[in-house]
């Protein structure tokens, strides 16, 4: 049980690493800059594509709520990949 987790915490540190080598070696505001890019940039373009497959999987099954979906599926979209225009929009106005 012990070998497990320390396996387990290595694993985590090893993916923290990987997903935010940043945070080690750099200031806060370049930090954040950095995580505030790669959500924007690829965690919400992502899960928009995953709620888009989600709408048409509902679809094709004759899911009675299958409209609703895809209506969440076109605004999470349009929050997704509008993002990092939204973003700069909030950032412009607050100067």
């Amino acid at each position: 049980m012990n070998r497990k987790k320390m396996l387990l915490g290595f694993l985590i540190f090893t993916l923290a690493l990987v997903l935010m080598p940043e945070l080690g070696f750099a200031s806060v505001e370049s930090s954040l800059v950095g995580i505030q890019t790669k959500l924007t940039r690829v965690i919400l373009p992502t899960l928009s594509i995953i709620g888009i497959a989600w709408a048409a999987f509902s679809l094709m099954t004759g899911n009675e709520r299958a409209k609703t979906h895809l209506w969440y599926a076109i605004i999470g979209s349009v929050i997704g990949f509008g993002a990092q225009a939204i973003v700069d929009f909030i950032s412009q106005t607050m100067r």
